[in-house]
């Protein structure tokens, strides 16, 4: 049965990226995907669990090289909850899959958010904004509070002052975050060897990250993708939107534009929601594209 994806680690030359589980999602999949009703999952049943449900993965990646170490998203936090007949989730994993890196928040120089719905600024401060959680808590603070904290300019600004209940919670999220706050645009360099990609329609200020050997000595590069695909299955069925998709012409059309640049046999993806598998390739379509897994280092 598949399952949300384990910690796991590849190589680019002098960069290493490692996902680190926060946890999971059990998703319904003709909601989530309206496209896919009423039975375009037939073809793709081995990636549904035994109830019909489409398991997601939930975490974050950590990117490191001789002297950074990079946070990609911040997973969904300490929380349990249901939306009924649509999906349940789970997370609070994420500072023990970083322990077992030996690392401690501390040690996080920079945190990237590829973009700011909920199940990706979980960990922002002690306070998960997930439905339900954050009344009558106190938020003490930002988690990694030694570390610059960077979003694309449109997606702060997309979200700022609402209360809407997929994206970052006024109080656990915003405010905590608005006086440290960085932004970044196109093309920038996060570090060497880490640079922003522009992939909005998921949301307004949706990021990449591109991730390449700092040394300049490898020609592999790594794709992190955020939510430009919840699923290997995207990889087929390019034009499946997922239900939270806020412009979703546009979604397609980068999930397209990107498909076709990452056909390439020095391309790796990590998709954070995969499950099973969080890293692999693009094949070449024949008759349609597929997913190959990638084995971790």
């Amino acid at each position: 049965m598949v399952a949300a994806a384990p910690r796991a680690t590849v190589r680019i030359g002098g960069a290493r990226v490692t996902f680190l589980p926060d946890g999971y999602g059990r998703l319904n999949p003709d909601v989530l995907f309206p496209a896919s009703a009423p039975d375009g999952w037939s073809t793709h049943a081995a990636y549904l669990d035994d109830d019909g449900r489409f398991p997601v993965s939930v975490g974050a990646f950590l990117v490191r090289t001789h002297d950074r170490a990079i946070l990609v998203d911040l997973g969904l936090g300490d929380v349990a909850f249901g939306i009924p007949g649509v999906a349940d989730f789970r997370g609070g994993a994420l500072l023990d899959s970083l322990a077992e890196e030996g690392l401690t928040p501390d040690d996080i120089d920079t945190v990237v958010y590829t973009h700011l719905h909920h199940d990706h600024v979980g960990w922002t401060t002690n306070v998960a904004p997930a439905p339900d959680t954050v009344a009558n808590q106190c938020v003490t603070g930002l988690t990694f509070a030694s570390a610059r904290h960077l979003v694309a300019e449109a997606e702060w600004r997309h979200w700022a002052g609402t209360d809407d209940p997929v994206g970052p919670h006024p109080d656990a999220v915003q405010a905590p975050l608005a006086q440290h706050i960085a932004f970044l645009a196109d093309g920038d360099e996060v570090a060497p060897g880490v640079r922003v990609l522009a992939t909005p329609g998921h949301t307004p200020g949706h990021i990449s990250l591109v991730v390449t050997d700092p040394t300049g000595e490898d020609d592999d590069r790594l794709v992190i993708l955020g939510d430009v695909m919840h699923c290997q299955v995207q990889v087929t069925e390019s034009s499946w939107n997922f239900a939270f998709d806020v412009d979703p012409a546009q979604s397609v059309a980068t999930r397209e534009l990107l498909l076709k640049e990452l056909e390439d046999e020095h391309t790796l993806l990590a998709g954070g929601h995969f499950a099973g598998h969080v890293f692999g390739r693009v094949l070449p379509p024949r008759a349609v594209r597929t997913w190959q897994r990638r084995t971790p280092a």
